[in-house]
């Protein structure tokens, strides 16, 4: 079985693909290297160096067998989308209406799609499960909800995944990085620290291994058109996240508050039932051994 993996030198895609070669699978890799990285990329996948909006995107599809699509190639900063919406509306919209135009004519048999708990805005109640309505609180949310609009109706076989915040070896502590990344950045760099607000906001964080598991899983399993929720299940406050971090990078200086991030919510937990039901799916990798090991391989490769 071959799958095709975008954004497969990105921090998720490559841990995908990485996930799918153990067990097996022909990888093909389509990335535009604007944010993944060449070093990322599994000498044992195929790689396209390829914008998806490409009209070339066909010359994927037509030189090898596609059977699924593990979507992760995106513009994932909020900022960025705010900044400039016509460059997240094409790499986030444009981009995946080119890819599910080659889905349905080549006969891909299932697409799984990243998307995000950005979608469902300020939380109603908590844990936010997949019934929850969704609204954009930016253009990048606006855009996730849009592209999630344009793989229903396109009429294939799917599995969009809703992930938390993502952490693990290989996210980049640049751009619209996660607060785990940059906060071990900082700390193995012994520099400053801040944190946006009084630090009492709360995320769920997800190891990137438990995404790419999902993935797999996705693949194998028979389950079709749904959207699951991907996280732990479990919140954490950015102050308590912040004495964890320090207890295991032995940093020893005190953090700075400064005025909260515009469109930051209080507090964000994902109701993961419904993809422990279907996919026999759940987190293994609990968030201190995740932040060990996201702290080993920034110590091995100081990136």
């Amino acid at each position: 079985m071959a799958v095709l993996v975008t954004g497969g030198a990105g921090f998720i895609g490559s841990h995908i693909v990485d996930k799918l070669i153990e067990k097996g699978y022909e990888v093909i890799i389509a990335d535009n290297l604007s944010v993944g990285k060449d070093y990322n990329i599994n000498p044992k996948a195929k790689f396209y160096k390829i914008d998806l909006k490409s009209q070339e995107l066909e010359k994927i599809f037509t030189e090898n067998q596609i059977d699924y699509i593990s979507h992760h190639a995106a513009q994932a900063s909020v900022s960025v989308s705010m900044k400039d919406p016509l460059f997240d509306l094409q790499q986030n919209v444009a981009a995946s209406v080119n890819l599910l135009q080659n889905c349905k004519k080549f006969g891909v048999k299932k697409l799984i799609a990243a998307s995000t708990a950005a979608v469902y805005g300020i939380p109603e109640y908590l844990p936010v499960d997949e019934k929850h309505k969704i609204t954009a609180l930016s253009f990048y949310g606006l855009s996730k909800i849009t592209m999630e609009s344009y793989i229903k109706l396109f009429g294939i076989d799917y599995i969009i995944f809703r992930y938390a915040n993502v952490y693990g070896p290989r996210q980049d502590a640049l751009g619209e990085a996660g607060v785990i990344s940059i906060f071990i950045d900082k700390m193995l760099n012994d520099q400053p620290i801040e944190i946006h607000g009084d630090g009492e906001q709360t995320r769920d964080f997800v190891y990137v291994e438990d995404i790419a598991k999902a993935n797999l899983l996705a693949i194998e399993s028979d389950v079709k058109n749904e959207i699951l929720n991907i996280s732990t299940n479990n919140s954490i406050s950015i102050n308590s996240l912040f004495d964890v971090l320090k207890t295991i990078s032995g940093y020893n200086s005190e953090a700075t508050y400064i005025v909260p991030r515009e469109g930051d919510i209080k507090d964000s937990v994902l109701d993961n039932s419904k993809a422990k039901n279907m996919l026999n799916w759940n987190y293994e990798i609990n968030l201190e051994e995740g932040l060990k090991n996201t702290i080993k391989w920034k110590n091995t490769n100081h990136s």
